[in-house]
């Protein structure tokens, strides 16, 4: 009961010193020392890197078992991924700018993977989750691939099948990742310019 009625007199000083200070009621020093409590400076490119780093938004696309796993977080309210502004995912590659690669890759899918990231908008991340996508796992033949053989991988989820919690962690490193100013697209973080694909036109082909 005491704390409560600390927390309501505190209220009540600050709700008294923002009027003083709206009405111009405030010594200079006692300005000072309210502009230094409530003001918050900060540069351009790490006010853009919070608001990037807290609206990702996530594209719809498993590929195997661990995307079980992944659509376990994402839809249940135990993790609730809505305080940190993943929620909102998406069906369109166009419409999203991130990927999680949830699942074994085939060399036969790994193609249509890669045209589905280049369709992203940018700046664009992935994450790969689990073992198979990451490094073949148990299935280490010719018929899979890792996702960093074709496309660039920005956090590794490990696990067989990862839980929704390491998924979390990644996601959590990730953000980490792009609050301190990553470079915005991911052609310039990896360098990778000039490996785009490039589809040929049929009418310049014909004599």
């Amino acid at each position: 009961m005491e704390l409560k009625r600390e927390k309501i007199d505190g209220l009540r000083v600050r709700q008294l010193r923002a009027r003083d200070m709206l009405r111009d009621d405030l010594t200079d020093a006692e300005f000072e020392k309210y502009v230094e409590q409530v003001v918050l400076t900060t540069t351009l490119e790490k006010a853009i890197g919070w608001a990037q780093g807290n609206s990702i938004y996530p594209m719809t696309f498993g590929l195997a078992c661990c995307s079980i796993e992944m659509m376990s977080m994402m839809a249940s309210p135990r993790v609730d991924l809505d305080r940190f502004g993943w929620e909102a995912m998406r069906a369109s590659p166009r419409q999203a700018d991130l990927i999680i690669l949830a699942g074994r890759i085939s060399t036969k899918m790994a193609p249509i993977v890669r045209r589905v990231y280049d369709q992203m908008l940018e700046p664009k991340f992935a994450i790969s989750m689990g073992a198979c996508c990451s490094s073949l796992g148990i299935f280490s033949n010719y018929a899979l691939i890792p996702a960093d053989k074709f496309m660039p991988v920005d956090v590794y989820v490990p696990g067989c099948p990862p839980r929704p919690e390491a998924l979390v962690h990644g996601i959590l490193k990730l953000r980490e990742k792009i609050q301190h100013n990553a470079k915005p697209g991911s052609r310039e973080r990896y360098k990778a310019i000039g490996t785009e694909e490039v589809v040929a036109d049929s009418d310049a082909a014909e004599p």
